[in-house]
């Protein structure tokens, strides 16, 4: 279970990127200038990466803490092969 800071404060940024792709989307329906368009767009983007490094640190600081710490050999694999898949969507 995450940490309830993380997942408030990830929470946070993602009502924030809510909030701003409605905003996007009337912009374009609008008929606004591109690059403000882009400019918005690029916002939400940086709110959902904050979003994302924040449930990270609180899987990594609970989840993957307490799976490390036990004798669960399986349960310490599922967990890094985890990480590994999120890191590769990450990066895709």
């Amino acid at each position: 279970m995450i940490k309830k800071n993380s997942k408030a404060e990830a929470l946070i940024s993602l009502k924030k990127s809510q909030s701003l792709l409605g905003k996007i989307i009337k912009m374009i329906e609008a008929g606004d200038y591109c690059i403000d368009i882009m400019q918005q767009n690029l916002a939400a983007i940086g709110l959902l990466k904050s979003a994302h490094q924040k449930l990270m640190a609180g899987h990594l600081n609970s989840c993957f803490k307490n799976a490390m710490a036990s004798n669960n050999e399986r349960l310490k694999q599922k967990m890094v092969d985890e990480i590994l898949q999120v890191s590769r969507l990450v990066n895709k």
